[in-house]
């Protein structure tokens, strides 16, 4: 069971990360091994991109599971972040990518 303290004090840490870290993606798994498909299809096109992003593992972490759903309200993983505002999963990353926005979103 998950307190509502606990998806608090989580969202704070979504904060300070989404504040600290230019891109910031939550993800199933890691940026060397991504557990599902559209966590990998994000971390190919961020990899491709070259841009420099910290990742966190909701796998991990049922209580940041959780949090960065209701922090987004946005049901799916994986979720990006740049410069502190939610971009969307990877659906929208994909079209970003190929319309070529996603590189001025990141530069």
């Amino acid at each position: 069971m998950i307190t509502e303290d606990a998806l608090t004090q989580k969202k704070e840490s979504i904060k300070e990360d989404i504040t600290n870290n230019k891109v910031m993606l939550y993800m199933k798994g890691n940026k060397d091994m991504p557990m599902c498909g559209f966590s990998n299809q994000v971390v190919h096109i961020l990899n491709q991109s070259g841009v420099a992003y910290e990742a966190k593992n909701v796998l991990e972490d049922e209580v940041l599971r959780q949090a960065i759903k209701e922090f987004s309200d946005w049901p799916t993983i994986p979720q990006l972040y740049v410069n502190g505002e939610f971009i969307g999963g990877c659906d929208i990353i994909t079209e970003l990518f190929q319309s070529g926005e996603l590189n001025d979103t990141l530069a």
